[in-house]
């Protein structure tokens, strides 16, 4: 199993990435939204498993109760991010 971290080369996270957003667009989507929109929903990419919480934490613990490890890539159930940074207005 291929393990990235902070230390992994540049394309080797945009795979990991790019994998976990395709499993998402193709086959967690449909199964989520929009029961479990605006959760999080942690991804393992290796296995294509997943896991729902309220937060990252929430989610990355349901995946270790059930024995994952991750790596895991999150996003929120509904969006193309997890967190958006918004300016204030003026």
């Amino acid at each position: 199993m291929t393990h990235v971290s902070p230390k992994s080369p540049p394309e080797e996270i945009e795979r990991f990435i790019e994998r976990a957003k395709e499993i998402y667009r193709n086959r967690l989507a449909a199964e989520l939204e929009p029961a479990h929109t605006g959760k999080i929903v942690a991804i393992e990419p290796e296995t294509e498993s997943y896991f729902l919480g309220e937060t990252e934490v929430e989610a990355a613990e349901q995946a270790r109760a059930a024995g994952h490890e991750g790596p895991f890539y999150f996003l929120r159930v509904g969006a193309l991010y997890t967190h958006r940074w918004m300016s204030p207005r003026r």
